[in-house]
């Protein structure tokens, strides 16, 4: 069955797994923090997808104090930014920024500024113009604030955007903020979003003549 149109007022775009894949640097960094702790580094890349990385050790770590996970997560981040081998764009990212630059659109990622600049740069693509990072919110996916802050900096409301995701923390995210989420590469197909698929390939966006945004989807 082909997958039905969405139509849209604005696009808020994840960008690891989403845009960027940088599976092998997230891969390396966190593999050798979970053989450190000796915990099983599958379990610990499952959870830390698509998360802020103190959240990360605070779900696999529970009873260790948040100073100590906030201080840890500090030099991953350093290793992560200065890590940037391996990164390449998810296929068809580019074309699908390029269709995007005059429609409205945000990123919304976990990262901090200065990792979202070194990834979407390593990776060759235009970073939006507004972006929300982890810099810019209280609490992480899979809480909605970044979604819902994203929507109201492109001044629209929550219902009228769209979610372009890959993991469970921001596919529940993006359906917590009320949005319909279009599940990006293998890890969101389990994770329930509106619509999937295999990577940006596959997703065409034109304007209406109304100023919407109509997203179609190939096969």
């Amino acid at each position: 069955m082909p997958t039905p149109p969405l139509t849209v007022r604005a696009l808020l775009l994840d960008m690891d797994g989403t845009l960027v894949n940088s599976d092998a640097v997230v891969a390396r960094v966190w593999r050798g923090w979970a053989v450190e702790k000796g915990l099983d580094p599958d379990e610990v890349l499952r959870v830390a997808h698509g998360r802020q990385g103190h959240l990360t050790m605070a779900t696999l770590l529970p009873d260790r104090p948040m100073e100590q996970n906030h201080a840890e997560n500090r030099g991953l981040l350093a290793e992560e930014t200065a890590d940037t081998e391996g990164v390449v764009p998810v296929p068809g990212a580019g074309a699908f920024l390029a269709a995007l630059e005059d429609l409205p659109h945000a990123l919304v990622t976990s990262a901090t500024p200065e990792l979202a600049a070194a990834r979407m740069a390593a990776a060759g693509l235009r970073m939006p113009a507004i972006r929300v990072t982890a810099a810019d919110v209280s609490a992480s996916k899979p809480d909605p604030e970044g979604f819902l802050k994203g929507a109201a900096e492109l001044g629209h409301p929550p219902e009228e955007c769209v979610v372009f995701e890959d993991s469970g923390a921001g596919i529940a995210a993006g359906l917590a903020a009320g949005m319909p989420v279009v599940g990006v590469g293998p890890r969101a197909a389990e994770h329930g979003p509106t619509v999937r698929v295999p990577d940006l390939e596959q997703v065409r966006a034109a304007r209406l003549p109304d100023g919407r945004v109509r997203l179609t989807f190939d096969g």
